[in-house]
């Protein structure tokens, strides 16, 4: 019995040994293609005009989360000077109303990133789904069997990201 066992757990090491040096040939004539996508979401037209829209549409608000912080400052900076010659009861009063606006300045500010990075997030998802659809079409022309995406290092004889940039600023 010890034989069998023996002789079949060879058996095996060697098939797999064989499915492996298979597998290394067939991935040897397989065509890879390699693309930035950070490239694509800062360097498109679509990218850039994505940018410009978000600064619109958020400049009222940034506005008025940056003019909140200056009042917090003067705020600040009065109650630091004035808080010696303060009562006790002054003093608590005047510290809660500082503390008080604070805390809408931090939920105003957090609010606002919130929302500047969800709308980000979909301009982004516009320009993914865009470049997809770009990518696989040049994938399927130019005969790729895959196509990476944000690696440590790949070849410049294998990135296609400006190609894809061409192609989405053409389709913008």
């Amino acid at each position: 019995m010890k034989t069998v066992s023996a002789t079949m757990g060879k058996y095996i090491a060697a098939l797999a040994l064989g499915c492996c040096a298979m597998a290394s040939v067939q991935a040897q004539s397989s065509r890879i293609a390699w693309l930035s996508s950070d490239r694509i979401y800062n360097e498109s037209k679509l990218a850039k005009l994505a940018g410009e829209k978000l600064a619109e549409e958020f400049k009222s608000r940034e506005k008025a989360v940056q003019e909140m912080a200056a009042r917090l400052k003067t705020s600040a900076e009065k109650l630091e000077k004035e808080l010696p010659a303060l009562a006790e009861g002054e003093r608590a009063k005047r510290q809660r109303e500082y503390f008080e606006l604070d805390k809408e300045y931090q939920r105003r500010q957090r609010e606002f990133r919130e929302d500047l990075n969800q709308r980000t997030n979909e301009e982004r998802a516009t320009i993914s789904e865009k470049a997809t659809k770009i990518i696989k079409q040049l994938a399927e022309a130019e005969g790729f069997d895959i196509v990476l995406q944000d690696a440590v290092w790949a070849s410049p004889r294998i990135d296609i990201t400006d190609k894809v940039l061409a192609a989405l600023d053409k389709n913008k």
